[in-house]
């Protein structure tokens, strides 16, 4: 009898434990896992003629002594040898917790006040759509939102995505990504 009580006190206290634990983590209401994203996350330019719009996230969540947030948008499969940016906005306040769809639009109009964003492999300060080259099959786009242990990134005003990249992963403390789709044929 007592084995039984103290097997069914360690089974509750993981349940309680695993309910607790929530991670953190991102969504959409524009893009979703594994799914192909629309016609307006492709890019306009480069023979693309997509809406180029970022799309809608939100995270909940953060881990304690997030300061923080980071977002990143990346292809590692373009034909490139090192992947496309397409998207990092750094030094998002640690209150804010989503990004409107069309958020990263080049007059920064839509980001939060005090937030960064950095040239993407286009060479715009903005979100940069999908456009793999036709044919080249299925790409994977990995939107990430990076809880950082610093309020701020201390960074050139012309961060290469590399530089941005390395400072972002150096200072995350938890992250959470939706890996969606595209290709052109």
């Amino acid at each position: 009898m007592y084995r039984t009580l103290k097997i069914l006190s360690l089974m509750t206290l993981s349940v309680s434990t695993l309910a607790i634990a929530t991670p953190f983590s991102l969504s959409s209401n524009d893009i979703a896992q594994g799914e192909y994203m629309s016609k307006a996350q492709e890019f306009q330019g480069f023979g693309c003629s997509g809406d180029n719009i970022s799309p809608q996230l939100s995270w909940s969540l953060a881990p304690e002594g997030t300061k923080s947030f980071a977002i990143t948008a990346f292809d590692p499969d373009a034909p490139t040898g090192s992947g496309w940016w397409h998207w990092q906005v750094v030094n998002i306040p640690k209150h804010i917790s989503q990004l409107s769809s069309g958020a990263g639009d080049a007059a920064n109009s839509e980001i939060p006040s005090g937030s960064t964003q950095i040239s993407n492999d286009y060479g715009s300060q903005a979100y940069g759509g999908a456009c793999p080259p036709i044919g080249h099959g299925v790409h994977r786009y990995r939107f990430t939102v990076h809880a950082l242990s610093v309020e701020t990134l201390e960074l050139p005003s012309d961060a290469s995505g590399a530089l941005a990249g390395y400072m972002i992963n150096a200072n995350t403390i938890a992250s959470s990504s939706i890996e969606a789709l595209y290709k052109r044929e």
